[in-house]
């Protein structure tokens, strides 16, 4: 009896994929984010929006984009929409604690940085609150108030986009996307982490002695908010797929997808 050959999975062998970590700026990467993981169509509320700087590789009409931010009068720990009505979040708050001062004058990001102070600190000093965490901390306790909001606003299967970098703070070595990981567990499951490497070496004033490698990259993690009915589930069934009314991820109008350290090229 003639064997018969092995039936070969669909789909096709290439290097033309999204990776999880680039050398470059931030916005061709968010970029393959959404291409990667939220639907056209989707309601996106990015509550940290500054200049929309991760925006700019996106095609406009793609998505309904809700922008707000600390300057606009709306903070991402208290935002505006109804519970379970939007799709997908962006959050990127101020992740140095340097920007958590009483002070405004002992503040990180003055000079040529004072552009990145208002982009996530709306240029305001701390008010001191008693009990209240400090340096990172503070840091912590503004990603886990924001992620808990986002919780609320999302739907369940949800996209949550979170922006973030390691620090060290008071000589302790700070893995801040570990951090946020495991706060989150319960509510939230880690589906993807993106690793962005400076493409200009840092610099570092008044050095005496280094303990700790000098931090040059960041993080953008891809959250999927839980079902609390099926909290182990983390993605929709069919039925809750059509149900929900939710989207299929589908290639962006007339363009192939392709991979972020191509696109780096446009900026």
């Amino acid at each position: 009896m003639q064997k018969q050959p092995r039936k070969r999975p669909d789909g096709q062998a290439t290097t033309n994929v999204i990776l999880s970590s680039y050398v470059g700026l931030n916005a061709p990467v968010f970029r393959d984010i959404l291409r990667m993981h939220v639907p056209m169509g989707s309601t996106v509320a990015d509550v940290t929006w500054g200049k929309g700087a991760f925006w700019t590789g996106v095609p406009d009409g793609l998505y309904d984009v809700k922008a707000t931010d600390l300057q606009m009068g709306v903070d991402c720990r208290d935002l505006p929409y109804e519970d379970g009505s939007i799709d997908a979040v962006v959050l990127d708050p101020p992740y140095m604690e340097g920007l958590f001062r009483k002070d405004t004058t002992h503040m990180a990001g003055s000079g040529t940085h004072s552009a990145f102070r208002e982009r996530y600190s709306d240029s305001q000093a701390t008010a001191h609150i008693e009990g209240a965490p400090k340096w990172h901390d503070a840091v912590l306790d503004l990603y886990f108030k924001a992620a808990w909001e986002a919780k609320r606003v999302l739907r369940n299967y949800g996209i949550f986009i979170v922006k973030c970098q390691d620090e060290v703070s008071a000589n302790t070595q700070r893995l801040t996307h570990v951090e946020i990981i495991n706060e989150l567990a319960a509510e939230f499951y880690c589906k993807d982490l993106f690793v962005v490497t400076r493409p200009n070496k840092p610099g570092v004033v008044r050095l005496l002695k280094q303990e700790h490698a000098r931090k040059n990259h960041s993080y953008f993690l891809v959250f999927i908010k839980r079902n609390p009915d099926h909290p182990k589930r983390i993605r929709p069934t069919g039925k809750e797929f059509t149900t929900m009314g939710l989207k299929p991820i589908e290639p962006w109008p007339g363009e192939m997808a392709e991979p972020a350290a191509k696109a780096q090229e446009l900026f």
